[in-house]
């Protein structure tokens, strides 16, 4: 009877033991986890973009730091902050990933050290158990045997009681050595974390002195008549090209449409405004802009009060025709509404569209900026109907007012 008991007993906590091991089991539930080799492809776009930034300094140190070469330098700088911007974003996507990392290990060690103390805990019930059978070594089982098949039996089944024990024990110091490794890496993972962080503000700053700067190398072109006359000359002539591949481009969706059965006609006359500012440093015709840069015969509506992270709407559905960067322009999109109609977007810091893309009034395209001939964010914005500009403040199908209304003029608020 006794030998059965002990059969029992020997049973359970062996099961209980086994019980024990398989707390170890992966209980993480399935989600998308971040991993370190995550960050560190980030880290070698980071690489990569500051090898474009050198090549840029070296670009800029080679032109002199003189009016005629305003133009020039402006747009280096341009494509500088854009470098940095885009360094930013890599930095925040960084610590996105790193915010995640964290969370992930320090649900791993919890859990790590939830399985130790489990262990532990019915390990510690095992030996009670054993001293409340009155077993309290393993010689007190063998002991009890009468005979050399009983004693055979009792020793296989303290073989696999010792196995078992010694496996919780292994499996315990695993558990340690896992903790001490996941306290250590998620203490790394902090370190890089704040240091990405620091890295951040850094990159910040830096982007706010570029775009002082940027804006600076335009002032300089205002200094002297000469300079100054020669650009806005150089502008009107940019702009007249621009136009023309425009018209050109139009011309070609068209035939490519009609070709196809298709029409890119959209809500003819409808336009909503391109931002979500209402105030006019500049209309079409006449120009007072900011700083007096730009031609007197202005081709397009300017938006002020915008920053550098405004986002530009599609005034109308159509088709991107173009997406592109310009010196005059800076980063610029132009859109398609068919039968001569388009719009175009100036001066974006930066594009989110690409030619071909079909886009729904509404649709975010771009970013306010500064880009190109431009002394401050804000957003050239132009209609053309029939090939011909218009200006949206006062063009449209209600003589009494333009398409875009409730504007504040600047001067008068």
């Amino acid at each position: 009877m006794g030998h059965i008991k002990n059969k029992r007993f020997c049973r359970a906590v062996l099961s209980l033991v086994l019980a024990a091991l398989m707390l170890t089991a992966d209980l993480t539930p399935a989600m998308a986890r971040v991993t370190q080799a995550d960050i560190d492809a980030l880290k070698g776009d980071a690489a990569s973009l500051k090898d474009q930034r050198k090549e840029l300094e070296a670009e800029l140190k080679s032109l002199a730091d003189d009016k005629s070469t305003a133009v020039q330098r402006k747009n280096i700088l341009d494509q500088q902050i854009a470098n940095t911007a885009s360094q930013i974003e890599n930095v925040e996507a960084q610590i996105a990933n790193y915010d995640q990392l964290i969370a992930q290990k320090e649900a791993e060690l919890a859990q790590a050290e939830e399985e130790e103390a489990a262990q532990y805990a019915l390990f510690c019930r095992r030996v009670r158990a054993m001293e409340e059978q009155g077993t309290i070594s393993y010689w007190s089982v063998l002991f009890k045997a009468d005979s050399l098949t009983d004693l055979l039996s009792r020793m296989d089944f303290v073989n696999e009681i010792m196995e078992a024990d010694q496996r919780v024990i292994d499996s315990l110091k695993v558990l340690q050595t896992r903790i001490e490794a996941a306290k250590e890496s998620l203490e790394e993972s902090r370190a890089e974390s704040e240091a990405a962080k620091s890295e951040l503000e850094s990159k910040k700053k830096e982007l706010d002195a570029q775009r002082a700067e940027a804006n600076r190398v335009i002032q300089q072109i205002m200094a002297a008549e000469d300079e100054a006359e020669a650009t806005l000359e150089q502008m009107n002539k940019d702009a007249d090209a621009i136009q023309k591949e425009i018209d050109r481009l139009n011309r070609e969706l068209a035939a490519q449409l009609a070709a196809e059965g298709k029409s890119n006609q959209s809500n003819p006359g409808g336009y909503i405004w391109p931002v979500d500012s209402r105030y006019i440093t500049s209309t079409v015709g006449g120009r007072q802009s900011p700083g007096g840069i730009g031609s007197t015969n202005h081709r397009g509506t300017d938006i002020g009060r915008v920053g550098y992270t405004s986002p530009i709407y599609a005034a109308k559905a159509g088709t991107v025709i173009v997406s592109q960067s310009h010196s005059s322009y800076g980063q610029y999109v132009v859109i398609s509404h068919g039968s001569g109609n388009t719009t175009l977007y100036a001066h974006m810091s930066t594009r989110k569209i690409n030619v071909g893309q079909y886009v729904n009034q509404g649709d975010v395209i771009g970013i306010t900026g500064s880009t190109g001939v431009s002394t401050g964010p804000h957003l050239h914005f132009e209609v053309v109907e029939n090939g011909r500009r218009v200006n949206p403040l006062s063009h449209g199908a209600d003589p009494k007012m333009g398409y875009l209304t409730g504007y504040t003029l600047s001067g008068t608020a």
